[in-house]
């Protein structure tokens, strides 16, 4: 990864939460149980490469749609 691919900013649980509309607890038990978006630690900190989120927004897409099929 090069200087110039870094996003504008790493996001929160608090934005995923928002992100999704769902609680923030939601968004830890995800992580707990390695089923949502992908995140790194910062010491005690918990964030979120945005393109991290959307890889995993598109993969949750192409699941559903080859479930439903």
């Amino acid at each position: 990864m090069t200087l110039n691919a870094l996003p504008a900013q790493f996001l929160t649980p608090v934005d995923v939460a928002a992100l999704f509309k769902v609680p923030v607890e939601t968004v830890y038990q995800w992580r707990k149980k390695r089923t949502g978006p992908p995140g790194f630690r910062v010491g005690k900190h918990t964030r979120y490469h945005p393109q991290a989120v959307l890889d995993w927004i598109a993969q949750q897409m192409a699941d559903d749609i080859s479930a439903a099929a």
